[in-house]
Formats: structure tokens, sequence, C-alpha cells
């Protein structure tokens, strides 16, 4: 198995990225879980299209590959307007995206240790991200890499749940 390769991502990665959105979707289906992002793959529908072509072009990307093949994004960002304002200087997890096939490879992980030497090298104290409340196996895997629950929302009946990590004491990737 070839290593983890972490660069930054652009429109050329557009397809890969809705690619792996409709990986995922697939993945929550099979499971009973669409209460996530639905039941209809991200590539047909218009709303998520120009979604995934907004994270792609806004300069926030960043893209896991194992030899050729991409298997994990990461877009940071600013916070939604559904959070609460910060108190400390941060970046926003916009997107923690990993291929499926790979659940359990630590690419996830490296994304976020990947966050953390960002928000360092930009004199950032926190990482915020949020994610689907009803997904406690979701939530824990955030605690799990260090993120704490710090609030919900609602967002017409999909319950969030948000989570911050304070990055001001954690010692960048080397």
């Amino acid at each position: 198995m070839s290593a983890l390769r972490l660069r930054r991502g652009g429109l050329a990665d557009e397809q890969d990225l809705l690619a792996l959105f409709d990986e995922a979707v697939a993945w929550l289906v099979d499971r009973g879980l669409t209460g996530q992002w639905g039941s209809v793959p991200f590539s047909e529908r218009p709303d998520m299209v120009a979604r995934v072509h907004r994270l792609a072009t806004d300069g926030g990307l960043w893209i896991a590959e194992q030899g050729t093949a991409v298997v994990g994004a990461l877009v940071l960002g600013a916070a939604p307007d559904y959070a609460p304002a910060a108190h400390r200087s941060e970046v926003y997890v916009e997107l923690l995206l990993t291929s499926r096939l790979c659940a359990g490879s630590g690419i996830g992980r490296m994304l976020v240790e990947a966050a953390v030497q960002i928000g360092h090298e930009r004199g950032v104290r926190q990482l915020r991200v949020d994610c689907w409340a009803e997904s406690a196996r979701l939530v824990r895997w955030y605690e799990e890499v260090g993120f704490k629950r710090s609030g919900t929302f609602d967002l017409a009946g999909w319950r969030g749940q948000l989570l911050t990590m304070e990055i001001d004491e954690r010692r960048p990737l080397d």
C-alpha cells in the first residue's frame, strides 16, 4: 500500500470530491442513515453540485491521496452563519470526508492533524467543526481525535453538533 500524501486541492478535484460524496451517501443509505445527507447522490443534486464547486474553488481544499487515488478531502474556511461567533481566533473545518473504502486506515486522523498544523501556521487558537448530531459514532470519532462538544444547533429539523479543539497546547506535526 502506498503512503498517504496531502496536497492543495482546486477546481481540477471537483469530480473526485463529488465521487467521495456519492460514495459516502451510498454508504450511509446502506446503513439506513439517510438523515445526514439524504439518499440521492450529490452528483444528481444541482444544489450539492454547486456546493462542491464552491468547496473546490474557494481556496481551502486539501486532498488526501494514496498513490493516484483520492481518498479524502479537507476544507478549511470561515464558520457558517449558523455557528455561534467564536471568541478566539479559529479555523473552521467546513468538510472532512474520507473514502469509505479506506475506513479505519487513519485518513481522517491525518486530515485533522493537517488542520491542526495549518491552524498553527495561521496563528489561530482553535479549530471548530460540526457534524450530524444523530450519529453518536461520528460525534464520538471527533471526540477521539481531540474535539470537545461545544454546542448544538437545528437547521430546519437537521440536528447538528458543534465541536471545538483548542490548539494552543497541541504540538503541530513534525
